[in-house]
């Protein structure tokens, strides 16, 4: 009797335990919505597990959730490099180190943004998450994470900004689509799951490094919603990223991380539903730098409040002293970390082990590593060639001096600091191998041409180099992190970097480029560099220019494809690179209404915004069709190659309001491709350009006005350059 009381007994818990553990994991089933199964997660966590979660850890170890974090992104993913965001690693010292992993590295976000090219961007985001992917889950890591802080939406609103390594660009409207892009290939395109998570950085107006951490950038509501949070709320509504990180400084007198357009204008109205987060050390910042709170409980529990569900420094304890003193509640944290929640389920980790998700035996299938494939390696070279942009080519001695020919050379001189090592930045990751340009040159020419190499010109070996030689390339630009790793670290005036903004615009090694032009008229100024320099004496002087960025692991087969002609350039300006430093207002100024951006500068300019040489021809022939209706207008341009040889050429679409009732830019870029077009080929580009993005924000109205009336469409291959122009009346 006594042994079937207690085989009841048994079974009664049994079933109890089954039932509870059942309840306990309830937010595994996925036949539930996504709501149901983040508020069943939401009412099992502990008030320790919810303040947990205001880390950048995802994971919750007591209900089997997995330990995720944060990557940097921006042009691949970050394993190690200059930074060194690879994993922690104890030596038999005792001493903690970091330990690279290989990844792929493609150029900066500004040479990215220079290809004009949504497709090459969407590629480099599957790439990134492949990578993520594959060290989330294989055993080749021990640090996991999913949420990759990428892509960078901020606007290069000024070439002094020490991040403009970072950006696509001074204009929205460029910026916003290759957000778009980027975001969706590192997302991927599954309708329940994400391949990782894209982060963008950093909401808002955060374009100056120096003082970032205690100065306000000041502007009006129309430039917020027009301008600066223009690419954020494309990334979000059009791209389908649901989390970024909130800027160090702020946004008219009050600090970003507690903001109320946090939650007022991005969760409300935009629909973010993931993760916002804190820059590294914001906490501190606001309190110390900007004085915003007298202490950190007070402004942890300010920041919970504005909804930021991440912080990336320490928290614990002021979120603490803040839920005793009743300056933030639990219900408060609970709103905050709704958005992580969401983020860990989209991808995946919610689910357990019985998992439909598509992307869960990347690392755990024993495939070979995707950075070690043929086909990651060709696409950073093609990306490489495609960010190339041709800034000047003329005549020397009857032809132009690119493309190179091989069979018309004997020697080839590669001088300059760039010319054999590729320098990683701050959020770079470490690639499998590199390829130098003075590599790149000699795997182009092969035996049948000899390459001849120095550094600078000590004891006159650059210009000996150069004179001897058919042809010149000189490689300068400048160092992205200030040739020494130190915070602030920047000791050339016209460098820049995080933390540091640059003080002048001259490129330092022009000497040298003057000197290898003295003693050899066929040089080539291949400028390696994170932004624009005031080279007025190379433009009036130096037969052939090209620009491209730092950190390509392609570097050098990629540079030497366009400049021996097996790639055309098509590669275009992204920024206005003045003449002169003069031309620009102060730095602090973000009204760019003032002279900012091709949109407001006046005065001549070194290099238009969208501009970019081929090495053929092309005809704008007319406008073949110009219709609308309720919400769009379609427009078709027919484009011919008018010259003997392939190439890619980049048609931009900007609009002007003769007839506007405000003030509105000179000209805004409203559509682009980048297309193929055979040698002697005509084609036909399309464009649906919807009428909402012919609006302007009315403040009155608090929302996007669409004027009717006449507008002037102007298409051409830059800003300045503008081959057909037609006037339509907008219908509204």
């Amino acid at each position: 009797m006594m042994k079937k009381v207690l085989f009841l007994i048994s079974f009664c818990l049994s079933g109890w335990m089954m039932a509870e553990a059942q309840s306990l994991y309830q937010f595994r089933d996925t036949t539930l919505t996504d709501d149901q199964r983040i508020e069943h997660l939401m009412s099992v966590l502990t008030l320790d597990e919810k303040i947990a979660l205001l880390s950048t850890d995802l994971g919750v170890p007591r209900l089997g959730i997995p330990h995720c974090g944060h990557y940097e992104g921006l042009h691949g993913l970050t394993r190690g490099g200059s930074g060194g965001w690879g994993d922690r690693e104890r030596t038999p010292e005792g001493e903690w180190i970091k330990k690279s992993l290989p990844t792929t590295v493609f150029p900066q976000s500004y040479g990215l943004g220079s290809t004009w090219d949504r497709t090459l961007l969407q590629k480099v985001g599957e790439q990134t998450a492949e990578e993520a992917r594959y060290y989330m889950q294989s055993d080749a890591s021990k640090q996991h994470a999913l949420v990759m802080r990428a892509p960078n939406a901020d606007l290069a609103r000024d070439p002094r900004w020490g991040r403009t390594e970072e950006s696509f660009g001074e204009d929205p409207f460029l910026t916003g689509e290759l957000t778009v892009a980027h975001i969706r290939g590192l997302q991927g395109d599954h309708p329940r799951y994400w391949k990782t998570a894209s982060l963008m950085k950093h909401f808002l107006a955060n374009s100056n490094e120096d003082g970032r951490d205690s100065t306000s950038s000041n502007f009006d509501n129309r430039l917020f919603h027009e301008y600066y949070a223009y690419p954020f709320r494309k990334g979000i509504m059009e791209g389908g990223s649901s989390s970024f990180m909130a800027a160090y400084n702020a946004w008219n007198g009050t600090v970003m991380m507690v903001h109320p357009c946090l939650e007022n204008i991005a969760r409300k109205q935009w629909g973010t539903k993931g993760i916002i987060c804190t820059d590294g050390s914001a906490l501190k910042l606001l309190i110390d730098a900007h004085k915003a709170y007298p202490t950190l409980a007070e402004g942890a529990s300010a920041a919970v409040k504005a909804t930021i569900g991440q912080f990336l420094d320490n928290y614990d304890a002021a979120i603490r002293e803040g839920l005793e003193k009743g300056l933030v509640t639990e219900q408060d944290i609970d709103k905050a970390i709704r958005g992580n929640l969401y983020v860990a389920l989209k991808l995946g980790l919610l689910d357990g082990e019985k998992t439909s998700n598509p992307y869960i035996n990347i690392g755990r299938d024993h495939q070979q590593p995707s950075f070690l494939k043929e086909s990651s390696q060709q696409l950073a070279r093609e990306i490489t060639a495609k960010s190339v942009v041709l800034l000047k080519n003329e005549a020397q001695g009857g032809e132009k001096l690119l493309p190179l020919r091989k069979e018309k050379l004997r020697k080839i001189a590669v001088i300059g600091p760039y010319a054999d090592q590729i320098v990683q930045d701050w959020y770079s990751g470490t690639p499998p191998y590199e390829v130098t340009i003075l590599e790149g040159i000699r795997n182009a020419v092969g035996s049948e041409v000899e390459v001849v190499y120095a550094l600078n010109n000590r004891m006159g070996e650059a210009v000996r180099a150069a004179a001897d030689a058919d042809v010149a390339i000189v490689c300068v630009g400048n160092h992205p992190y200030g040739t020494r790793t130190d915070w602030k670290f920047c000791p050339v005036p016209s460098d820049g970097r995080e933390a540091v903004d640059r003080q002048s615009l001259m490129l330092p090694d022009e000497d040298l480029v003057k000197l290898v032009y003295q003693a050899n008229p066929n040089t080539i100024l291949a400028l390696v560099s994170s932004f624009p320099y005031t080279i007025n004496w190379s433009q009036e002087h130096v037969p052939a220019i090209v620009h491209l960025t730092h950190c390509s692991q392609e570097q050098g087969n990629g540079l030497a494809d366009v400049l021996f002609g097996q790639v055309n350039p098509a590669g275009r300006t992204v920024q206005t690179w003045v003449k002169d430093i003069t031309q620009l207002p102060d730095m602090m100024d973000y009204d760019i209404r003032k002279g900012r951006t091709y949109m407001y500068h006046q005065g001549e300019v070194l290099y238009p915004f969208g501009y970019g040489l081929s090495y053929t021809t092309f005809e704008y022939q007319k406008i073949s069709q110009l219709k609308q209706d309720k919400d769009n207008l379609y427009i078709k341009v027919r484009i011919k190659n008018t010259g003997a040889i392939d190439g890619e050429e980049v048609p931009q679409l900007y609009v002007s309001y003769p007839e506007s009732k405000v003030d509105r830019p000179s000209k805004q870029l409203r559509a682009f491709s980048r297309i193929p077009i055979k040698a002697g080929k005509t084609v036909e580009v399309e464009w649906t350009v919807p009428k909402s993005e012919l609006a302007y924000w009315d403040e009155v109205a608090q929302a996007f006005v669409v004027e009717s009336g006449k507008i002037i469409l102007q298409i051409g291959s830059s800003s300045a350059d503008i081959r057909l122009k037609e006037e339509i009346s907008v219908n509204r």
